[in-house]
């Protein structure tokens, strides 16, 4: 363009030496306006106007123009990936159980008590509990499990010995006063063995450890009833406490249904179904006995539980899909 408008420029001036005066007329000034390089100002322009263009470009391709879009354009920026997090910010406990989705009272529409059955096959499970949110007792869930009778207090100090620091995902103490299971584990014998005098207690926790987890797989096996389409998740809960104690009326936030192997003990467990379904559904109670599995979607029911008097409670138990 600038080449154009200087010998332009060369041959309106050759004219007017020669007496021509090429400059006056129309013509050639519109010509002059076409090859005229564009005014400093005017370029700054264009390039704003580039960037501008690229700038609605990316913004639409990354959704900025929506909330999603923006919301998720500035947890990358503060450094989360919201696709590999579980949670991009955590809640308090309490916050997250108000902000549930409202809850399909199907789930406790008619229900008098909890069932408890027997030699129930896989495919009847599914059919009737496995997703269905009913609350269900399998009374000879556990048989042939090592772990009726090996697993202990003493069990669990040896199991975690040298790798207790890595092993609790979460600990739940609630009221017993301990700060993690190595306090727990390192209690003086007389409170871990009950004894008369000595303070209850109830814990819980979810194991990380391999090493630990492969033991644990060798005192108990995939529940026979979850159907086979099933995967039974990794991550083993346990809870342990003395009769008296147990968890207050609280509903979790995991990710799928779960079941609860009674090994040890006896556990009263009260229902109660979401505060929408309250007027539609009744509170349920059910007592679990050793050997038995109690099957419940916690993330939907709202449950307490209370060790009865005996000998200590000893559960484990985990999510399945």
């Amino acid at each position: 363009m600038e080449e154009a408008a200087t010998r332009l420029a060369s041959v309106l001036a050759h004219a007017v030496t020669l007496g021509v005066d090429l400059p006056t007329l129309p013509s050639v000034r519109l010509l002059e306006a076409r090859v005229r390089p564009p005014h400093r100002f005017h370029a700054f322009l264009y390039f704003l106007a580039g960037v501008a263009t690229v700038t609605l470009a990316v913004a639409y391709s990354l959704q900025l123009h929506t909330h999603a879009g923006l919301a998720r354009a500035i947890l990358r920026w503060k450094g989360y990936d919201i696709h590999n997090e579980k949670c991009a910010m955590s809640i308090p406990d309490r916050m997250a159980s108000w902000l549930r989705p409202t809850e399909d009272c199907s789930i406790c529409k008619g229900l008098s008590q909890v069932d408890s059955v027997a030699d129930i096959s896989p495919e009847e499970f599914e059919e009737r509990y496995a997703y269905s949110g009913r609350p269900v007792v399998i009374r000879d869930g556990t048989n042939a499990w090592p772990g009726r009778q090996v697993m202990s207090f003493k069990f669990f100090q040896k199991l975690y010995n040298g790798s207790i620091d890595q092993i609790a995902c979460q600990f739940f103490p609630y009221e017993s006063g301990f700060n993690s299971l190595r306090e727990v584990l390192s209690m003086d014998e007389a409170r871990a063995q009950l004894k008369d005098g000595t303070k209850p207690w109830y814990i819980g926790w979810s194991n990380c450890d391999n090493q630990v987890a492969h033991i644990l797989k060798e005192q108990y096996s995939r529940p026979y009833f979850l159907p086979e389409t099933s995967e039974n998740k990794k991550v083993d809960w346990i809870f342990m406490g003395s009769p008296g104690y147990g968890a207050k009326m609280h509903v979790d936030s995991v990710s799928h249904p779960s079941w609860q192997a009674q090994l040890r003990g006896r556990k009263k467990w009260t229902l109660q179904p979401p505060p929408e379904c309250i007027y539609h559904c009744n509170t349920l109670e059910v007592v679990v006995s050793p050997g038995e599995i109690i099957v419940l979607d916690t993330n939907r029911w709202y449950h307490q539980t209370m060790i009865l008097p005996g000998e200590m409670s000893i559960t484990i138990g985990a999510e399945y899909d």
